[in-house]
């Protein structure tokens, strides 16, 4: 979704919001405006966790605009349509919302872990635009990579067709069945690396940080 692009890797800050002119109601935030020359109006709604939902109306009918978001429209008015309600939410996402690293929390929380233990900070060395938030860590002196954090869709790990997204770190292992049997469903052999030696952690909390900071700590010394 639109939305979900925008705002992945954005958190919402309440002043902001309330002097953009977002209004308070119960347990989220809403905003309405219209956009492409009054044609189009935007309910959209940010919940108490930041997740983003939102209503474009088409103004000529009052309806839903569902063509915003079908794959089965691609002509050149609901393109325009569509980049231009990308471009109201990145206005509004640059008003009112801080910039975070990577999509998920406990990616943001490691990698300060990583900066605190090992002083080192992720660089993002590709320029396509499909791996431009895939974040390496290295080693100072030899600039070999000990993690890897990256944004994926699910059903790379587990072929269940779900093309949500969500986080990853791939780590160097000696131990891989081991890690894998321990924890299925969470630990996985390395997407994209070598699976004999790799390993890939999905972030979505269910392992505890420092449990996933001793995998990392195994990776920077079996990378040296």
């Amino acid at each position: 979704m639109i939305e979900d692009e925008v705002f992945r890797k954005r958190r919402f800050v309440p002043s902001k919001m309330d002097s953009f002119g977002f209004q308070k109601s119960g347990d989220q935030y809403c905003y309405e405006t219209d956009f492409m020359n009054g044609e189009f109006h935007v309910i959209l709604s940010v919940s108490k966790e930041g997740n983003v939902t939102s209503e474009v109306i088409d103004k000529m009918n009052n309806e839903e605009y569902v063509q915003l978001r079908s794959e089965h429209f691609n002509g050149a008015y609901v393109n325009t349509v569509r980049d231009a309600y990308r471009q109201l939410l990145e206005h509004i996402g640059d008003a009112v919302c801080r910039e975070v690293l990577f999509a998920s929390e406990q990616a943001n929380r490691i990698t300060e872990m990583i900066l605190n233990q090992y002083d080192v900070k992720p660089d993002f060395p590709w320029e396509t635009a499909q791996y431009q938030s895939y974040g390496t860590f290295r080693h100072a002196d030899t600039r070999k990579w000990f993690a890897l954090i990256m944004n994926v869709k699910r059903e790379k790990l587990l072929k269940d067709k779900d093309r949500t997204t969500v986080d990853i770190i791939n780590l160097k292992t000696d131990t891989l069945e081991n890690d894998i049997s321990n924890y299925p469903g969470v630990v996985f052999p390395g997407y994209h690396m070598n699976h004999k030696t790799w390993i890939s952690i999905m972030l979505s909390d269910y392992l505890e940080d420092r449990m996933i900071m001793e995998y990392v700590q195994r990776s920077f010394e079996l990378t040296k």
